[in-house]
C-alpha cells in the first residue's frame, strides 16, 4: 500500500489539532557508552515492594513514573520521593542505584526507564554487600 494510500482522513481540507509535545528532562552531554544498546523497560511494584537490591547500571537511564510514587536513591544523592507524571535521571557507570522502591503502602507503582547500556553486560549489575560496607562514606544520609 502506497503512503497516500495509508492514511485515513475523515473531512478533506480540514487540519487536525496538532500534537501536544513537552520536555521532561534534557541532560547534556549524558556518559552513553560507545556501541550503547538501548534498553526500554516497564516496571510495576506491588504495594509497599522495596523493589531491586542496590545495584548499578553500565550507562545512563531516564524513567518516567506512570502510576503511584517511588522512592529513588542514587550515590551521594539524598532518597526523594517521585510521583506519576515526573521523571528521573540516573547517569548509570560507578554509581550506585540504592533505591527504586514503591512509596505507597496500599497500591502499585509503575515506571519505565530507558536505559543506555554497554553492550553485552546486564541491564541490572547487583553490588556486594562488601562494596556497599566499602562506599557507605559515599551515601547521604537517610531520613
Amino acid at each position: 500500500m502506497s503512503v497516500e494510500h495509508s492514511k485515513h482522513v475523515e473531512n478533506p481540507g480540514t487540519t487536525p489539532p496538532q500534537p501536544k509535545v513537552e520536555i521532561l528532562a534534557s541532560v547534556p552531554n549524558a556518559p552513553i557508552p560507545d556501541n550503547a544498546v538501548a534498553t526500554t523497560v516497564l516496571i510495576t511494584l506491588p504495594p509497599g515492594s522495596a523493589g531491586s537490591p542496590p545495584h548499578r547500571h553500565s550507562g545512563p537511564g531516564f524513567g518516567y513514573v506512570v502510576k503511584g510514587e517511588m522512592i529513588f536513591e542514587l550515590e551521594g544523592e539524598p532518597e526523594r520521593v517521585i510521583k506519576a507524571g515526573e521523571t528521573f535521571w540516573e547517569p548509570g557507570g560507578d554509581v550506585i542505584h540504592y533505591q527504586g522502591a514503591n512509596n505507597l503502602p496500599d497500591a502499585e507503582t509503575v515506571y519505565m526507564a530507558t536505559l543506555l547500556g554497554v553492550p553485552g553486560q546486564p541491564v541490572l549489575i547487583p553490588v556486594s554487600a562488601e562494596e556497599l560496607e566499602e562506599r557507605r562514606n559515599r551515601r547521604a544520609p537517610r531520613p
